[in-house]
């Protein structure tokens, strides 16, 4: 979904899941409004109770790896109440199909955290690279 037709409300309860994992579960300060929501196509997963869980594909050029032809898979967020169910690997297939269709085969770019990593080499991710700190976290490139 784009940035401009998601409604106030809901991209409200969005935010609000992000700020509650990576900045109250995570205890890390940063700045989630980072510019790039706005040029980023959101997967959202919601149903009566609220967000279930959530990502964002970023399009070649706007990952961190800049003038690169990745496309970026972040801020992948599940809430609390439905961890452990799959949930996350659910997601994160629906995204590298999102991937796939809006920009055909180009290499997929996460800025994994450390600890998940062999989550998303279950999913064919490659770590390249050192781990490195981002916000206090140890993290980890990995490419698709």
């Amino acid at each position: 979904m784009a940035f401009d037709s998601i409604p106030i409300s809901l991209w409200y309860a969005i935010s609000q899941l992000r700020e509650q994992v990576f900045v109250v579960e995570q205890s890390c300060a940063y700045l989630d409004a980072d510019g790039r929501d706005q040029l980023a196509h959101h997967l959202i997963w919601q149903d009566d109770g609220g967000i279930l869980a959530y990502c964002r594909i970023l399009n070649p050029g706007l990952t961190k790896i800049s003038e690169s032809p990745y496309v970026s898979i972040g801020r992948v967020v599940v809430d609390s109440r439905f961890r452990g169910i799959g949930l996350g690997e659910e997601l994160m297939k629906s995204a590298i199909e999102h991937c796939r269709t809006l920009y055909g085969h180009n290499p997929i770019y996460i800025s994994a955290q450390l600890h998940l990593q062999g989550f998303y080499e279950k999913l064919g991710f490659k770590a390249v690279g050192e781990s490195y700190l981002e916000d206090g976290i140890p993290h980890i490139s990995m490419l698709l």
